[in-house]
């Protein structure tokens, strides 16, 4: 990689600071952008930068700690309610802006009012007393679930209708045998039983339904979690169509996914009358400090704890039956002995508020303990049965009814698909057909410099960008062959502890701040080429990258700073922008040049750069995206970039617009892909409107 020698001139000079390193150090350094090579250091400069880009500063302890910290302070607590009314108000609120605010955003307001389309397609022999009917129905246009109704083959009057949903059991899907004994049982006793494939799962398994490539969806202003809700959604749809379902005993059930499924659609879905989960979900405050609980893409949505924590979604189902089971030695998430009681706390004040404490119930279980929906779970789930479904009813025996020789297997159960069926990324493809909204870039200065005015505030908006004041601490300084070497605490505000080396050889005119996803320990030859050309580098570790990162379940807590209403893209625009003000005002050598190695990291840069205007100078990337579309078009999932599902970026910008904010100062494509020189084509004539000439795409 090589900043190439590009002029990039006004009216009044040279615009930006960066020279990226000319060998000349003295007064007659080169006043313009050059580029970052692949210079290899070699003997022992190459060891002595290698040592001091990969010397810990923060270690593992503070960014675990301060995300932690973060994130606890903006999850909603469930308040103290003196009145009945008082929280009926509060929970309609709720409904509604979880509705609004996070399950229904952008295109799935338009999917919400389709009509669920069901489609019966044959019948395979149950057992003594029940059949199985397979069905296929449409979540939303174009993304067909497969399903299998237990029906009983004598059925008078009105009967319960169970909804079955399952967690993350793989290819096995609605064929997993605990949830077949549990949709027998259901049927042989005269109910209705519904059993749905969850996305991702079973005959829905395939990439473009991954859970973590939901975000896909939120790049495009769309809400990934709606998918999910309305899966659930139309299923209670379809039982209530059915003739003998009885719309007042409607209940939902289901292990670990499931059991999150069930809370989800149980708490704002009010059709639901009673609901089962099991070992699904606990607060957010419990899975800051409980990582093996934080759940995917789904449990984690953009946005939702600015409304809500799921504490407040186990009060929503007052005062309708809920039965909360957990398991005491649960090898996979939620034990019971952290998981259960904040959520019995939270929910038991409203239920007497109704006046129907015993509507609110739990179950430990202990044999086995592990994650489990097996015999003793299933029993008291029966029992939930019982009481509240079949209360007058003498007969009813809530003990198991042997089933284990009527399982089958996982290709008896399959239902036949169309030959295309939405998923995650088809869709999120289909949305970003018509993104960004305003494509077009003005062709008029005045128009061009309006635009820019106003597109600013839009940007910092959807980021989430915050201007972070800097106190600096030294943690450590030292020189070794002619290097001196600083290592920097930059605390910014009172949220984050930012790491950074500062690298100096000789008199340097300018200042470099170099950035990769990959970390600064990655970043050996970067730095030395910018310590040839004359810069003095600091070497910065943002949000999520390098030293900066949790050591472990990274990208969950990236979810989660997304949920509590911040984003990752935001803060680690937020930093390295404030890390620039710093520079600034400390090194006196004017606005930095931000360099930038790969994709995630040059998005990082163009975002900050777009926003700080004064402090950032010029922009450097390599290895850059030419379209946020790519990431769609390459199918990337959370675990890979979360910083690059900012939700609804791609709605009111590409990379395109991005760096048409930041001219007049260059924005530096380094060896453009093919991509972004068909997408950023026009970027030379846009230059030409704010008075600069240059190509941002030159070699």
């Amino acid at each position: 990689m090589r900043l190439a020698g590009v002029f990039c001139t006004l009216g009044l000079g040279a615009v930006g600071t960066a020279s990226v390193l000319g060998a000349d150090m003295g007064p007659s350094a080169p006043q313009r952008p050059s580029a970052i090579a692949s210079v290899e250091p070699s003997g022992r400069s190459a060891k002595v930068l290698e040592a001091a880009l990969a010397r810990p500063i923060i270690g593992s302890t503070i960014p675990l700690a301060e995300v932690q910290r973060f994130c606890e302070a903006r999850v909603p607590r469930m308040k103290t309610y003196k009145t009945l009314q008082e929280w009926q108000a509060d929970a309609e609120r709720i409904r509604t802006e979880l509705f609004e605010r996070v399950v229904f955003r952008g295109k799935a307001a338009q999917w919400r009012q389709s009509p669920c389309r069901v489609e019966w397609l044959g019948q395979i022999e149950g057992g003594p007393g029940y059949r199985i009917k397979t069905l296929r129905y449409e979540a939303l246009p174009g993304m067909w679930i497969p399903a299998l109704l237990y029906e009983p083959e004598k059925l008078e009057g009105k009967v319960p209708a169970i909804l079955n949903v399952n967690g993350h059991v793989g290819p096995v899907g609605k064929a997993y045998v605990p949830k077949q004994i549990r949709c027998i049982n259901q049927a042989k006793r005269g109910m209705l039983a519904l059993n749905v494939e969850w996305l991702g799962m079973g005959q829905l398994s395939g990439g473009g339904f991954v859970h973590s490539r939901m975000n896909q969806l939120d790049l495009c202003g769309t809400s990934g979690l709606a998918p999910f809700y309305l899966a659930m959604s139309r299923a209670i749809d379809l039982l209530l169509k059915l003739e003998h379902t009885d719309p007042e005993r409607i209940a939902v059930t289901g292990l670990s996914g499931g059991g999150w499924q069930t809370i989800y659609i149980s708490s704002l879905d009010t059709r639901v009358k009673l609901a089962n989960p099991v070992a699904g979900y606990s607060s957010f405050l419990t899975r800051i400090y409980h990582f093996k609980d934080l759940g995917d893409s789904e449990q984690t949505p953009c946005d939702m704890a600015t409304v809500a924590d799921y504490t407040h979604l186990t009060a929503l189902m007052a005062p309708r039956p809920l039965l909360l089971t957990y398991n005491s030695k649960d090898d996979c998430c939620f034990e019971s002995g952290y998981a259960l009681e904040p959520l019995v706390q939270a929910a038991k004040p409203i239920y007497e508020l109704f006046g129907k404490p015993e509507r609110l119930r739990s179950h430990v279980n202990h044999d086995p303990g592990t994650h489990n929906y097996e015999l003793d779970n299933r029993q008291a789930f029966y029992r939930m049965l019982k009481d509240f479904f079949y209360a007058e009813d003498a007969q009813f025996d809530p003990k198991e009814i042997p089933s284990d020789k009527e399982v089958k297997k996982p290709e008896e159960l399959q239902v036949p698909l169309p030959p295309k069926n939405e998923d995650f990324n088809t869709l999120a493809l289909g949305l970003a057909k018509e993104l960004p909204r305003q494509p077009d870039l003005p062709k008029e200065k005045a128009a061009a410099l309006d635009w820019q005015t106003k597109r600013r505030p839009v940007l910092r908006q959807i980021v989430r960008m915050k201007d972070y004041p800097v106190q600096a601490l030294q943690d450590a300084a030292e020189e070794k062959e002619g290097l001196k070497i600083t290592y920097w605490k930059l605390q910014m505000g009172a949220d984050w502890t930012v790491p950074a080396v500062e690298l100096v050889q000789g008199q340097p005119k300018q200042t470099a701040i170099l950035v990769s996803e990959k970390g600064r320990k990655a970043l050996v030859e970067e730095a030395a080429q910018l310590l040839k050309d004359g810069y003095r580098v600091l070497a910065l570790d943002p949000f999520y990258f390098g030293e900066s990162q949790t050591p472990s379940h990274q990208y969950l807590f990236a979810l989660l700073t997304a949920c509590v209403g911040e984003r990752p893209l935001g803060l680690q625009a937020s930093q390295v922008a404030a890390a620039a003000r710093w520079a600034v005002e400390k090194f006196q050598t004017g606005p930095v040049h931000v360099a930038a190695i790969g994709p995630r990291s040059s998005t990082v840069a163009l975002v900050a750069a777009a926003l700080e205007e004064k402090a950032i100078g010029s922009v450097e990337l390599n290895d850059a995206l030419g379209s946020l579309k790519e990431v769609l078009e390459k199918n990337w999932s959370v675990e890979q970039a979360p910083e690059m599902f900012c939700f609804g970026l791609l709605e009111e910008f590409d990379i395109r617009q991005l760096a048409a904010l930041v001219a007049p100062r260059l924005v530096r494509f380094r060896q453009p892909s093919d991509r972004a020189k068909m997408e950023l084509a026009d970027l030379t004539d846009w230059y030409r409107l704010r008075d600069a000439q240059c190509n941002p795409l030159t070699q």
